[in-house]
């Protein structure tokens, strides 16, 4: 479990946590990703999704411990979009590099701090990709999950609990996905027969919120 001293924020070390459960999670869901991109896409979005966060780990265990988030964020996304092919690595890095510049230099992040940073990194998804809700992309999953982070946060509930409610939201919004027609990437050529598929980057989103929950609920994912 999490720090009773640190129910209410989040530190660094549960930032860095988040990425290696992230990459775990990817890393064992390959195949599954690589599946559901074979449906609609370019059938590599599992083993680009895994060679980004392997070297993610890679270059934070030698870099050590950032002094910020601001500096964590960088080397995130950076390192993302140098390293995953395709549109993930633009929109992954683009997500990490907002959340840094937003939180700034501080190791620790309160509810209100997470959210507005986590907000930030959505926004320059949306920004980065051109997608709106509906379109079928990641953010039909990072969207919900992050209005249920809000709405748990003004019930009162601890970071826990609330970035919880985050993972379920993203899930249903993953589920969602499947009957929409995309209108954005490869998958949009598909036209009407992009119907019936999971998302592949909802799917993605889906797993970093289930390691966000993780790393913030001390719970194994």
């Amino acid at each position: 479990m999490a720090d009773s001293a640190h129910a209410d924020t989040v530190t660094i070390d549960q930032l860095v946590d988040w990425l290696s459960r992230f990459r775990d999670l990817v890393v064992d869901k390959q195949a599954y990703l690589t599946e559901l991109d074979s449906a609609i896409g370019d059938a590599d979005h599992g083993s680009n999704m895994a060679r980004g966060m392997k070297a993610v780990m890679e270059k934070v265990t030698a870099a050590g411990t950032p002094s910020g988030v601001d500096q964590w964020g960088k080397l995130v996304g950076m390192t993302l979009v140098s390293s995953v092919g395709g549109a993930s690595g633009p929109l992954y890095g683009t997500f990490f590099l907002r959340i840094g510049t937003t939180a700034g230099a501080t190791s620790t992040l309160d509810g209100a701090s997470l959210s507005a940073a986590l907000r930030a990194g959505l926004a320059g998804v949306v920004s980065r990709g051109n997608a709106e809700p509906a379109d079928k992309t990641m953010i039909d999953a990072m969207g919900p999950a992050l209005d249920a982070l809000d709405e748990s946060l003004a019930r009162g509930d601890d970071l826990a609990a609330a970035c919880d409610a985050a993972r379920a939201a993203a899930e249903s919004g993953r589920d969602a996905t499947k009957p929409l027609v995309a209108r954005k990437g490869r998958a949009s050529y598909l036209g009407d027969r992009s119907a019936g598929h999971l998302d592949p980057g909802a799917a993605s989103t889906a797993l970093l919120f289930t390691a966000l929950a993780g790393a913030v609920g001390g719970k194994a994912t």
